[in-house]
C-alpha cells in the first residue's frame, strides 16, 4: 500500500512538472500572494520554503511533506506587517488520524487595504467612494511518513481573489517529498501551485498560477548548535534575469557600456536560484536566524545605496507553553516587513495532556 501510494504521488508530480515546464515568473501569473513568505522562521532564513523537520506547523503550509503526528492538535498564528496598509498571514490547525496520516488546515489571506475611486486622470470625482482588495486561500494539507527515511505530502488550495468588482476563483495543489537521513540531514523537493483559474477576472482572460519547483536541504551540525539551510528556487526556469537599463554601467572615459564576462553572467544566473540561511540554537528555548536572498538583492537594490537589501534576520523564543517568532526582511530601502507568529498545542491546556491521536 505504501509503495503504491508513493508511486501515485511521484507520477502526479512528474505529470504536472511536464505540463508546467513552460511556466513563467514575475507578472505573468496571478495569485502571487501564495508564494509570499508567511512564517517568521522561513522569512528570517531568506526564502518562502525550508526543509527543516522539527515539528514546526508553520513550515507545513509551504512544505506539506513535513506535516506529521507530532503536530497533532497544534495551532500556529502568523501575521506580516507588509508595506503601506498591506498585511497578510495565516492561521493553521493540525490533527492526525492514525490510519490515514496527518492533516493541517490553514486559512491564508492578504489584505491590500482600501482605495479611493478616481477618474482616468487621477482626479477625485465629487461622489468619490472607496473600494477594497484582498485574496484568500483555504489550504487543506496532508502529510504521511512512508518509513524512517521518506515522507510525502500535498496541499489542496481553494483560492478566492477580489479587486473592487473584479473577482476570481482558482484551485491549486502542492506536491512534496522529503528525505530524512539518520544523520539529521533533510532534503525536500516540491512542486507548488499546480492548478488553474476556475473563474477569471474578465471574460476570456485566463491567467496561470505562480507555479514553481523548489529543492531545499538543511542539516543541524553534530558538534555545534547551528543548522544551515540552502534553498534552490524556480528550478523550472534557468534564466531569472530581466533587462533593466538603469543597471547599465558606462565607462566614464570611453562611453561604452560595461558588460559581464560569460563566467560572471553564468554565476549571476545560477545564484539567482540560491537562498542561504542559518539558525543558531544555543538553547532549546531560543534560536537566532539569518538569511541571504541573492535574487531579491539584485532586483531591489539601489546602486548608490545598497544597504542590507536581500538580508533577513529573526529569532524564536519559547515561553512556557508558547512559541514566539519574529523576523525582519530587508526588501528595499523603502522599508522592511515585520513577521510575527505565536504557536502552541491545545493538548498542553487539556486536562489529559496525553490526548490520543484520532483513530
Amino acid at each position: 500500500m505504501t509503495l503504491r501510494l508513493s508511486a501515485i504521488i511521484l507520477s502526479i508530480f512528474q505529470l504536472f512538472t511536464v505540463l508546467n515546464s513552460n511556466a513563467q515568473i514575475g507578472g505573468s501569473s496571478t495569485y502571487r500572494f501564495l508564494n509570499l513568505p508567511n512564517s517568521p522562521r522561513v522569512a528570517a532564513m531568506g526564502g518562502n520554503f525550508v526543509a527543516i523537520a522539527d515539528n514546526d506547523l508553520s513550515i507545513g503550509l509551504n512544505n506539506p511533506s513535513l506535516i506529521n503526528s507530532e503536530m497533532h492538535n497544534a495551532v500556529s498564528l502568523n501575521f506580516v506587517d507588509y508595506f503601506s496598509d498591506i498585511n497578510y498571514g495565516f492561521a493553521s490547525y493540525s490533527r492526525t488520524y492514525d490510519k490515514i496520516g496527518s492533516f493541517a488546515t490553514s486559512m491564508q489571506y492578504i489584505n491590500y487595504g482600501r482605495f479611493t475611486y478616481t477618474d482616468e486622470t487621477g482626479i477625485l470625482p465629487e461622489d468619490a467612494g472607496e473600494f477594497s482588495a484582498g485574496e484568500f486561500a483555504l489550504v487543506m494539507g496532508w502529510g504521511r511518513r512512508l518509513d524512517s527515511l521518506f515522507s510525502i505530502g500535498a496541499n489542496l488550495k481553494t483560492i478566492y481573489s477580489a479587486f473592487e468588482t473584479y473577482n476570481s476563483v482558482g484551485l491549486g495543489v502542492d506536491v512534496s517529498g522529503t528525505y530524512h537521513a539518520r544523520s539529521g540531514f533533510t532534503a525536500s523537493l516540491i512542486a507548488r501551485n499546480i492548478g488553474r483559474q476556475l473563474t477569471t477576472y474578465t471574460s476570456g482572460n485566463t491567467e496561470a498560477l505562480p507555479f514553481e519547483i523548489q529543492l531545499g536541504i538543511s542539516k543541524r551540525l553534530q558538534h555545534l548548535p547551528f543548522r544551515y539551510s540552502v534553498l534552490l528556487t524556480n528550478l523550472q526556469k534557468w534564466d531569472l534575469t530581466y533587462f533593466d537599463p538603469a543597471e547599465d554601467i558606462v565607462d566614464p572615459f570611453t562611453g561604452e557600456v560595461k558588460t559581464k564576462s560569460k563566467a560572471g553572467e553564468f554565476a549571476d544566473k545560477a545564484m539567482r536560484h540560491v537562498v542561504i540561511g542559518g539558525e543558531f540554537i544555543p538553547t532549546k528555548n531560543f534560536s537566532f536566524r539569518l538569511g541571504y536572498n541573492y535574487q531579491r538583492r539584485q532586483e531591489m537594490k539601489i546602486e548608490s545605496k545598497r544597504s542590507t537589501v536581500g538580508f533577513s534576520w529573526g529569532f524564536g523564543l519559547k515561553v512556557s507553553k508558547f512559541n514566539f517568532s519574529y523576523a525582519r526582511s530587508a526588501y528595499h530601502l523603502a522599508g522592511s516587513p515585520n513577521f510575527l507568529s505565536i504557536a502552541f498545542n491545545l493538548s498542553d491546556f487539556a486536562g489529559n495532556k496525553s490526548e490520543e491521536i484520532s483513530q
